[in-house]
């Protein structure tokens, strides 16, 4: 089944690598951006990527929200709780996807934020009508541009409190690895995964490369 996603933050680089992987995937993207025109050139950079039709247009976040029935967030954390509040009635009984990572930055490197509720639990609160699920936080923006082939050796972990819409989302993480996400509980449990998003990111100033997550001793069927 093939669906209509918004990308908001699709002129980012983890907006565009998702928003390519599931273009590639069959699904009918619109990436979103404060500047149409902007949002319009990236979406023709990531067409011109893909082998064979595929359907990537541009739009203002408003315009791509309202006609998709899938909203990923791959925005900054700054801003986030506006961008979210600005776009609430066009999110009202969407499908949305969050992978905005709660991130500070000093001299020792990246390290998660100290809050009281994580990014997807603020969406949710925000727009309550909606059905937010928390995944794709973990997959390096540049191995999703830029390898070839599906990131088979990665796992998609995804939360959420809605069992369709986290479904759902299990089934789409099939677009960047070949295979269902992993359940990863309830919606809470974003509070844990957004910010090991800044582990990885130290890993891949240490050794040089773009770590991933790989969940051993689940069976794909479960």
């Amino acid at each position: 089944m093939t669906h209509k996603i918004a990308v908001v933050g699709g002129t980012g680089p983890q907006g565009r690598g998702l928003a390519y992987r599931l273009a590639q995937a069959g699904h009918a993207i619109t990436i979103g951006s404060r500047d149409a025109a902007r949002a319009g050139e990236k979406a023709q950079e990531i067409a011109a990527k893909i082998e064979g039709p595929a359907t990537v247009i541009g739009a203002t976040n408003a315009q791509a929200v309202a006609t998709s029935d899938i909203v990923l967030l791959a925005v900054p954390w700054e801003g986030h709780a506006e961008l979210v509040a600005s776009l609430k009635d066009e999110l009202r009984g969407k499908t949305i996807i969050s992978c905005v990572n709660p991130l500070g930055f000093d001299a020792a490197g990246p390290y998660g934020l100290t809050l009281a509720e994580s990014a997807a639990e603020e969406a949710q609160r925000l727009v309550p009508e909606a059905a937010v699920v928390g995944s794709f936080h973990h997959v390096a923006a540049l191995s999703l541009w830029k390898n070839e082939g599906l990131l088979s050796h990665e796992d998609i972990l995804v939360c959420g409190d809605d069992a369709e819409a986290k479904n759902l989302v299990m089934d789409l993480a099939a677009a960047v690895t070949g295979k269902r996400g992993i359940d990863a509980g309830a919606l809470r449990l974003a509070r844990q995964l957004e910010p090991l998003t800044a582990v990885l990111i130290n890993v891949n100033k240490n050794y040089k490369t773009r770590s991933g997550l790989a969940i051993t001793g689940v069976k794909e069927s479960e």
